[in-house]
């Protein structure tokens, strides 16, 4: 029998694999190249550091903490890595690891010295700066004290009224040489925003006994310690006495002001000019010299960081993966055991073969299977397409191994269901053009960093491009496009006046017995009976689309019982379950389908609610066959009978067989092996209250769920209407509206506003809205009949999972 390839899960097998610790490394390596094996931790009671290559996976983490410094490095230096084009010689890991440590050590030393120089140039600016702005300012307040102390009632200056104990002390100077003042000054930068409140704390703290003299002009200088730039004025501030210097000296200290010293003397200011002026040329020189060599180092490690990057990630995975394995007695093999698809079995011993002659082991690696009661992993071979619609299954739960897979129905139902939702082929065609759109620049997109919406949309770009068909051809059912119906066919109605001004009151006058040839007839639109048919049609179609979903869940779950050869769920819960359904749900799919046939007016929930209350009362003009009350006694007692033999047969049958099984292992086991008395033992935890417990709750379960899943379905015929109303309003509100006016203006206005709620609220919100209620319907109401989703996925060890890993 062929079998679908996501239908059921890949065929597992546990292995195990004895490896000579001369080609441990190679063989694990091609094992992550191939990436078909799922290794089992054997030393998963033992801590990181008492694995057997705990100091070969420390080291790895080192050489990533300096390749991580180096990208930092070239971020800040504004370089991008290289691909390489050429080949050149492989390193080893340990001359790998030489060369980051030797390129460490080259980038710090020349990080420091550059650090020094930009600090000692950035100071030598200042004090040019100093020297240049302050010469002026000193030998004016130099002057300005001379003739003070020549003329002292003279006031010189109107700001040194404002200084009059540093005025005083110079009067009595000029008075008294022996009581000549002791006058210092200080001269340095300060931050321009700090400057007022620096000059008011040093009046304040020397009690006014200062001269404050600031530039004029602030300038945009690069900060010692910092390195960055600064907006910085100059100032130079007289006091007289110890005391005072002390003073300014721990506010300047407090402000982070830069001091510099200045020569009171003109012709050494001039000196020390020339002096400053030669040491930033030397500085200058030297740290351009600075940059061209790291510019070199940079782009040597530019060109190969990206290939060291992927080196050092494979050899940390690797030993990561060495230290899963157990070490034998003899410390001259690893054992490893793991799972791996049945398929690839040549494959994996034909890697293993390749690692042994590669390291030149004298042993050869051996390879069998474990026969073992575990379960295995699920995996399912997927592509780009296929992929997005498993992962939709994967998200409420892995499946069991070899169970049922619902991801290949998922393909087809879950863009439907949407597009029942979402019915409007105008809709349909922009959601088609951004999905297209997408898949051509699958290239483009792939090879950059997307945000998380567009990732998510990336992600699913072939669900967008079957939701959009899907969309366009429910809408072409409904007949809408943008909510405007469009007449392709001749209408089998027609107007009781031309400008059908009557129709939304009177209705319309069918002149045709032959129906519309595909979807709805465009002259219910804007009819007085639109609503009450539009909403009876998609209403009955609801429920015709849930109750075939739920069979189709049914069926699911009989194909499970019949791949695991279980006759106790197929007659004790299979077959019980679909008469339950069918002989409810079922049978009003049956009158829904009748009924159309027949153009009836017969009421469905009459019949369906008085088929319980009152199943001997006749159905008069609600009957639409011969013997239906008949027929629907039989269908109630079958409902009736049908609860208590998916409640009561299979625990008692689990019981039963639980008791010959264990009366055989009884006499064979004193002939036995260890195994049948660990088999035995696995046994005795039959627990039949407990299953008794869980078949009744998973039978209340079904009984209740069969109604509230059937009309969850009515989800769809409510979203449908939501859409339909939405979008009809927007067409008329401001399209319509708009274009019912001369004014260009405003009939452009209400085309750019009815495209702005067209993709925000029914393109983007709408969708979302109808994608949620999609998989609402998939994972509740179709999943929970026959999917268990408990199983692991296979992750087997590869490099192609280190690719989006950080180092």
């Amino acid at each position: 029998m062929v079998r679908m390839d996501l239908f059921r899960s890949e065929e597992m097998n546990k292995v195990q694999l004895i490896i000579p610790v001369e080609a441990a490394h190679n063989t694990v390596t091609y094992l992550a190249e191939l990436g078909l094996i799922q290794l089992i931790d054997l030393n998963s009671g033992k801590s990181p550091f008492q694995r057997p290559f705990a100091s070969q996976t420390k080291r790895c983490e080192e050489m990533a903490r300096k390749l991580r410094w180096f990208q930092d490095q070239l971020l800040r230096a504004k370089q991008t890595p290289v691909c390489r084009h050429t080949l050149e010689r492989e390193l080893k890991l340990e001359e790998l690891e030489m060369k980051l440590t030797e390129l460490e050590t080259e980038l710090l030393e020349s990080n420091c010295n550059s650090e020094k120089l930009k600090r000692s140039y950035s100071e030598l600016m200042e004090m040019g700066l100093v020297l240049h702005k302050t010469s002026t300012s000193f030998n004016s307040a130099r002057r300005t004290a001379d003739i003070q102390r020549r003329q002292p009632d003279l006031i010189v200056d109107a700001e040194d009224v404002n200084h009059p104990f540093l005025l005083e002390q110079v009067h009595e100077a000029s008075i008294n040489p022996s009581k000549q003042a002791q006058l210092g000054f200080v001269a340095g930068l300060v931050v321009n925003s700090k400057c007022h409140s620096f000059e008011r704390i040093l009046f304040h703290a020397t009690r006014g006994n200062m001269y404050f003299k600031r530039s004029t002009q602030a300038d945009f200088v690069a900060d010692p310690a910092s390195g960055e730039q600064v907006e910085k004025v100059v100032f130079i501030v007289f006091f007289a006495g110890e005391r005072a210097r002390l003073k300014i000296t721990k506010i300047c200290e407090t402000f982070g002001v830069n001091r510099y010293p200045f020569p009171e003397d003109s012709a050494r200011q001039g000196l020390m000019k020339v002096e400053v002026s030669t040491r930033l040329s030397e500085l200058q020189a030297t740290l351009n010299s600075g940059v061209v060599h790291r510019q070199n180092v940079f782009t040597n490690l530019g060109y190969n960081l990206d290939h060291w990057i992927g080196m050092v990630r494979r050899e940390k995975a690797v030993y990561c993966a060495l230290n899963m394995l157990s070490v034998d007695v003899t410390s001259k093999c690893l054992v490893a055991e793991g799972w791996c698809p049945v398929k690839t079995k040549p494959q994996i011993q034909d890697a293993l073969q390749r690692a042994t002659v590669d390291s030149n082991s004298q042993l050869s690696s051996i390879f069998h299977v474990v026969q073992t009661k575990e379960s295995p992993p699920t995996f399912y071979e997927t592509n780009k397409f296929t992929a997005p619609f498993q992962e939709i299954v994967n998200a409420y739960g892995v499946a069991r191994y070899q169970e049922a897979n619902p991801g290949c129905f998922t393909i087809v139902t879950f863009p439907f269901l949407f597009a029942v939702m979402f019915g409007d082929w105008g809709h349909g065609i922009a959601l088609l053009s951004a999905a297209l759109y997408l898949i051509l620049k699958e290239n483009h997109f792939e090879s950059k960093k997307l945000g998380d919406f567009m990732t998510m949309a990336f992600g699913g770009r072939y669900i967008i491009l079957l939701m959009s068909i899907f969309s366009i051809y429910t809408g072409f059912i409904y007949n809408e496009f943008f909510s405007v119906p469009i007449f392709i066919w001749d209408s089998a109605y027609s107007c009781r006046e031309n400008d059908c001004s009557d129709a939304s009151r009177i209705g319309l006058v069918k002149w045709s017995e032959l129906p519309y040839p595909f979807g709805l007839d465009p002259a219910w639109h804007g009819s007085r009976t639109e609503l009450p048919f539009t909403n009876s049609l998609k209403m009955k179609m609801s429920v015709l689309m849930g109750v075939s979903q739920l069979n189709l869940g049914l069926m699911l779950s009989w194909w499970n019982a019949d791949f695991n050869h279980s006759k106790l769920d197929f007659w004790y819960q299979f077959v019980p379950q679909l008469l339950f359904l069918n002989s409810l749900f079922g049978y009003l799919s049956m009158l829904i389908v009748i009924k159309w046939c027949q153009g009836s007016k017969a009421d469905l929930y009459h019949v369906m609610i008085y088929m319980f209350l009152s199943p001997s009362e006749p159905l008069g003009e609600n009957q639409l066959f011969w013997g239906q009350n008949y027929f629907q006694r039989m269908l109630v007692m079958i409902a009736l009978a049908a609860v208590p033999w998916m409640l009561f047969p299979k625990p008692f049958k689990l019981r039963k067989l639980h008791e010959q099984r264990m009366q055989g292992r009884i006499y064979g086991v004193l002939g036995g092996s260890d195994t049948e008395s660990v088999d035995l033992e696995h046994e005795e935890e039959f627990n039949f209250n407990e299953i008794f417990v869980h078949q009744m709750i998973h039978t209340i379960e079904f009984v209740l769920g069969t109604v509230s899943n059937t009309a969850s379905y009515l989800r769809l015929w409510a979203l449908s209407l939501a859409h339909a109303q939405l979008s009809s309003v927007f067409f008329e509100k401001f399209l319509v509206l708009s274009f019912s006016y001369s004014n260009p203006f405003v009939r452009l206005t209400g085309l750019v506003m009815f495209a702005f709620v067209t993709v925000g609220v029914l393109l983007l919100m709408e969708s979302l809205s109808a994608l949620l209620h999609a998989l609402r319907l998939h994972w509740v109401e179709f999943q929970n009949k026959f999917y268990a989703g408990d199983g692991y996925k296979f992750m087997p060890f590869s490099f192609k999972d280190l690719e989006s890993d950080n180092i």
